[in-house]
C-alpha cells in the first residue's frame, strides 16, 4: 500500500519525465436504461427532475484507465464483455495514445489483469521475443 501511495505522490514528477502512472480497473453491472417520460421542467429554484420510471435496456461493462495526474479518463472500453483480450485491448489502445512514453499501470488482482494475453501484449509492445519453453504453461511453470 505504501509503495501505491509513493508512486501517486511521485507521479507528477514521473509525468515530466515522460512516465504516465494510470489507475486502471474494471466496473461491471452496469445498468444501460432509457427514461419512459420526459424530463420535468425546470422551476425556480429547482433543477430539472427525472422520472423514476425507466425502460431496462441490459446490462454494459466498462474497463478504463485514469491518469493519475490529471484525473482524465483514458480509452474506456465499454461493452457487455470483459475478458482477458478485452482487458489486453484496452492496454494497447491506452499506450497508443502516448506510444514513445513509458506506462506503470496500477491494478488489483484480478485474473484479466494477470493474464497470459496481457504478458503476451507486453511482449509484443517491448519487442521482446521468449520462447514458449521460458514462458511456461499459466498458473504451472515458467512466467506464466
Amino acid at each position: 500500500m505504501r509503495r501505491i501511495c509513493d508512486l501517486y505522490t511521485e507521479a507528477p514528477q514521473l509525468a515530466e519525465a515522460g512516465v504516465q502512472v494510470h489507475s486502471t480497473d474494471e466496473m461491471t453491472g452496469i445498468k444501460a436504461h432509457e427514461q419512459t417520460h420526459p424530463p420535468l421542467p425546470m422551476e425556480p429554484g429547482k433543477p430539472e427532475g427525472l422520472e423514476f420510471e425507466y425502460k431496462r435496456q441490459g446490462t454494459s461493462g466498462m474497463i478504463a484507465a485514469r491518469n493519475v495526474v490529471t484525473g482524465q479518463v483514458k480509452e474506456p472500453l465499454i461493452q457487455p464483455t470483459r475478458t482477458e483480450v478485452d482487458f489486453a485491448q484496452h492496454i494497447r489502445n491506452v499506450v497508443a495514445l502516448q506510444p514513445t512514453a513509458k506506462h506503470i499501470f496500477v491494478l488489483d488482482n484480478l485474473n484479466t489483469h494477470q493474464s497470459e494475453t496481457l504478458v503476451r501484449c507486453v511482449m509484443e509492445h517491448k519487442g521482446l521475443k521468449i520462447p514458449d519453453t521460458v514462458l511456461g504453461e499459466k498458473g504451472k511453470s515458467g512466467i506464466l
